[in-house]
């Protein structure tokens, strides 16, 4: 067979993907009328967009749809046998009932999901839930997590997703915010291996927020837990009434809330991401195919939890849109060893897969043999999203799997990427020219700007910025199909928390930090916090971060900064080493601040450099850089802290030691020392 002719890249701004995108910001309305039809309609809209009260967005006005009938009901003629779900548990594997039960996967058709969508539809509906009530999930990564979702979505009601790693006190606040009209929860789910109570979590954060409501409980028979009677329900057994219930689709307007999902906000309060039906069912059936290039039948393997956006998006309603069959892990990609993700790409045949830069450099730890100890011949692409992708750990990911790996960025809040690039133009065959360190051109419908951060207004951006100079990223006009309609019953905060009306525009403020090439090509620098302002000079710790991480002895690291006398801010690099790297580590501190003295200037060069066995971490897996911000300024973390950040906050603060016990080391003049794996 002849071999096929290797295509030459094509500028990404000048392919037709690129005209598509151009043509999505020029004349939206046309664009995404278009893209409404790639989701069944029960009656179809009147009105494509209706920004009469911008920067509040309504799209697909008078349109009825339900997500359940799109991800679950429409693929039944074709594909009712096909693999809709492949859900496993690399932390049940020992469990009893889960070996009593068929050990620790769970593969459903979309005949069986319709089944058991539908058996907990009926629980829900005999429960008092009805269209609008708020259903607060609080399960691991197990197939009940999704069914529950798409219960909810059959029948009109409101599901707020809240992430198993939440403790009592974080669950009460989104208890009180949403006041759920049921909650589904498990008697147990683990962190780093070790079972944890699940539902006396529950119990505690419904007597912490003062709210009354039936509980649903899954058994997974980790733990025991305490019944209460007439508000605690046994999940399995309401099962067995409604195996056979046929619960009808409710029809919702377009702009109905689809679900909840709670977000940190600076004031401490979380803020509720509202999300609409219709418009997030257009955008993400538009991103499979355009960004992904997914195709029905396929097979996604999204890490992250459905806790999270990532999850919500393309663990659950992305595929399902478009019939492919989604994998869903429970447990840590380091478990039982760092090639746990890469034998269930094998096993499963996994197409595309989705992870975080995060996930990632984790990983990287554990070097190449664990990403060669599997045969990947099935996977196209791996798309990342979360934190930004510094070009060190690309380059370093794209030889260890052989596979192109392509970065996304987006919030919690626009549900799909921002910005992006699919591996190849819209003919399927001829690639597009990436840029390392950049995810590409801004995605359907967005309208992005970099804005210089002019001093004495409040530090607004007002002026766009020249090509290669740092700025605020914005977005003008109202947000694309998919976005965030409002926060939760907080319509005024979500204005004066996102929006700013200037030179006639609104402008949505993503409180990230950029930089837009020539070419159009926007590269992130992180969290407009993350600039360090040295002697009135602004550098972002991505800048230094990536210089860092080019070091073959480098791991992980975060760059913060630390108060000056003189110049106010200087840098500060907390670094991971790789596992079993032999090193002395005054040598390795010069060698790191000699990269970024040569890659950046001497003013950029990091004061101290701290060395430790990990960084601290969100439950999500992002960097907590705020906390040791506020650690290097002598702030002393909660009481209640676990002892590797009391000792971390001692090192951060303290003066210059070495803190074996901890297992924690600052590089002065200590002896050379491998970290244990």
């Amino acid at each position: 067979m002849p071999q096929q002719a290797v295509l030459s890249p094509v500028d990404a701004a000048s392919s037709a993907y690129g005209r598509l995108m151009q043509r999505s910001q020029q004349d939206p309305e046309g664009f995404w009328r278009e893209q409404a039809g790639r989701i069944s309609w029960q009656r179809d809209f009147d009105q494509v967009l209706d920004d009469s009260r911008a920067p509040f967005a309504r799209w697909f006005v008078g349109g009825l749809t339900n997500l359940c009938h799109n991800a679950v009901d429409r693929h039944l003629p074709a594909r009712a046998e096909q693999a809709a779900l492949i859900c496993i548990s690399n932390e049940m594997q020992g469990e009893p009932k889960a070996q009593q039960d068929g050990g620790h996967e769970r593969v459903l058709s979309y005949r069986q999901l319709h089944c058991e969508v539908n058996a907990m539809a009926a629980i829900l509906l005999e429960r008092g839930v009805r269209r609008g009530d708020r259903v607060l999930v609080y399960l691991p990564m197990v197939a009940e997590a999704a069914i529950a979702m798409l219960a909810c979505a059959r029948i009109g009601a409101v599901h707020a997703v809240v992430f198993g790693g939440f403790a009592p006190a974080s669950l009460a606040s989104r208890i009180v915010d949403a006041r759920p009209a049921l909650v589904v929860c498990a008697d147990a789910g683990f962190q780093n291996g070790v079972a944890v109570g699940y539902k006396t979590w529950v119990d505690q954060a419904l007597e912490i927020a003062g709210h009354a409501c039936p509980v649903l409980v899954v058994d997974r028979g980790v733990l025991p837990w305490t019944r209460v009677v007439g508000r605690d329900h046994d999940y399995a057994a309401q099962r067995e009434r409604h195996l056979q219930a046929d619960v009808p689709c409710v029809w919702l307007e377009s702009n109905e809330p689809s679900y909840l999902l709670y977000t940190s906000g600076t004031t401490g309060q979380p803020k509720g991401v509202q999300r609409d039906t219709g418009g997030h069912a257009v955008a993400l059936a538009t991103s499979m195919d355009l960004l992904f290039q997914a195709r029905p039948g396929q097979t996604l393997f999204t890490t992250s939890d459905l806790g999270w956006v990532v999850g919500h998006s393309y663990g659950l309603y992305g595929p399902l849109l478009l019939g492919m069959r989604s994998v869903l892990y429970e447990g840590s990609p380091l478990r039982p060893d760092a090639s746990a993700w890469w034998r269930l790409v094998e096993r499963h045949g996994v197409d595309l897969m989705l992870s975080s830069a995060t996930a990632m450099r984790l990983l990287k730890r554990g070097g190449r043999r664990a990403f060669r100890s599997a045969d990947l011949s099935s996977l196209r692409c791996l798309f990342l999203a979360g934190e930004p992708l510094d070009e060190p750990t690309a380059d370093w990911l794209e030889e260890a799997l052989g596979k192109p790996v392509i970065d996304h960025y987006w919030q919690t809040e626009t549900g799909s990427p921002m910005i992006g690039l699919p591996l190849t133009d819209l003919d399927g065959h001829t690639p597009l020219r990436r840029q390392r360190g950049s995810p590409g051109l801004p995605a359907a419908g967005y309208r992005l700007a970099v804005l210089a951060v002019l001093e004495g207004q409040g530090g607004q951006g007002s002026q766009p910025c020249a090509p290669g100079d740092k700025g605020l990223l914005v977005a003008s006009g109202v947000l694309p199909p998919g976005c965030l309609t409002t926060l939760w019953q907080r319509d005024e905060q979500f204005l004066s928390t996102y929006w700013r009306r200037e030179q006639g525009q609104w402008r949505y403020a993503t409180f990230d930090v950029a930089v837009a090439g020539p070419d159009g090509h926007l590269r992130v620098l992180g969290r407009a916090d993350d600039v360090i302002n040295v002697a009135g000079k602004r550098l972002g710790t991505r800048e230094v971060e990536e210089v860092l991480l080019a070091d073959d002895a480098v791991a992980e690291v975060a760059v913060i900064g630390m108060p000056h006398r003189l110049r106010g801010q200087v840098p500060m690099a907390v670094v991971v080493p790789r596992a079993g790297i032999q090193y002395l580590p005054s040598l390795l501190e010069h060698r790191l601040g000699e990269a970024v003295v040569s890659a950046i200037g001497a003013w950029a060069r990091p004061r101290r450099i701290v060395l430790v066995e990990s960084l601290p971490r969100t439950r999500s897996g992002k960097v907590l850089r705020r906390l040791m911000r506020e650690m290097v300024n002598g702030e002393l973390p909660d009481a209640a802290c676990p002892p590797e950040l009391a000792a971390l906050h001692t090192l951060l603060a303290g003066t210059p030691q070495k803190l074996p016990e901890a297992g924690l080391h600052l590089s002065a003049g200590a002896e050379a020392m491998p970290l244990p794996a």
